[in-house]
């Protein structure tokens, strides 16, 4: 594998509106190329939105997702790779034959598509249907995987990635400034989003703090360091239908060091060169060598019953 040099992008999207936020990537994608990187990843739900979508009834749904590969998300992203050489990763909704509704995640180069993930665990709409299959495609010579969000937060999706081969997992999200059983969660005030420019102080310390990036930092690099893999994260920032997000996309090594990452207080790009010599060098290398399978395959692999009780959150619950 030779070195290659990916970037990881955040910015503010507008719900429902594809057309805006594929001329957003198409713009940052180009930025991204210039700077000589050869792949760029762009957070959940970045080409249609993510949070309004709670509110949708399937009829709505269906209307707003497409199918993959023939879909004009798709075509509009292949020509965005041809046009500026980069290839791109964003998510969607989608929609198959049977009137099915799937969280995805795409890549794609200038030939079209190359990989087409389902998340495992989707909760923002009823109607959809999870995932039921690990992705590992080859990128630039490199084996990579694809969890979107809340697959992330099971440790064994991470995990059986890994070991099916991927070297890198790209991780979408729009995550953070939420309400949860933690202490320190919670929402972001959307008048610092406001008065981001005049005030960045405040804001920061709500977006780097439990709320956000504290938070992030409780389990990411782990994730990465774990496994012994390059951990690509993309995150929506700024306002996402009614509640605010604060990006932090990065880019770790498969040491859980963070070599890349977004600090800007709006739309922006993080770059790194991933290098081959990493992956053996880590620690999560040689974990991965040293497990006792023996040991836990029965206890991992009984019969269990998912319980996925995952509640979002509106401003109206604040209180």
């Amino acid at each position: 594998m030779r070195p290659v040099k990916i970037a990881t992008a955040q910015f503010e999207h507008r719900s429902g509106d594809k057309s805006a936020n594929l001329h957003t990537i198409r713009t940052m994608a180009a930025t991204a190329a210039n700077a000589g990187a050869d792949v760029i990843a762009f957070h959940e739900c970045s080409i249609t939105g993510y949070t309004f979508a709670r509110d949708l009834s399937k009829a709505q749904m269906l209307d707003l997702a497409e199918f993959i590969p023939h879909g004009p998300s798709i075509q509009a992203l292949q020509a965005i790779a041809a046009d500026t050489g980069i290839t791109v990763l964003a998510g969607l909704f989608e929609k198959d034959a049977d009137d099915k509704l799937y969280k995805a995640y795409v890549c794609v180069d200038k030939n079209g598509l190359l990989a087409k993930y389902r998340k495992l665990h989707p909760f923002i709409n009823p109607h959809l249907t999870p995932g039921d299959a690990y992705v590992v495609f080859e990128l630039h010579g490199w084996k990579c995987g694809i969890l979107i969000c809340y697959d992330n937060n099971i440790i064994e999706n991470v995990r059986a990635t890994a070991l099916l081969g991927a070297d890198i997992i790209f991780m979408p999200h729009v995550t953070m400034c939420t309400p949860s059983t933690r202490p320190g969660a919670g929402f972001v005030d959307p008048q610092l989003w406001e008065r981001r420019e005049t005030d960045p102080t405040s804001l920061r310390l709500e977006f780097d703090g439990m709320k956000g990036r504290s938070w992030l930092m409780k389990w990411l690099p782990a994730r990465a360091y774990d496994n012994g893999i390059y951990a690509i994260f993309s995150n929506a920032i700024g306002m996402d239908d009614d509640q605010l997000k604060n990006g932090c996309s990065m880019i770790l090594d498969p040491f859980g060091d963070i070599v890349a990452e977004c600090r800007a207080l709006g739309n922006d790009i993080a770059i790194a060169t991933c290098t081959p010599e990493k992956l053996t060098q880590s620690g999560g290398y040689r974990y991965r060598k040293a497990r006792r399978p023996d040991l836990y395959a029965d206890i991992i692999g009984q019969p269990h019953q998912a319980e996925q009780k995952v509640v979002w959150m509106t401003t109206d619950d604040r209180s």
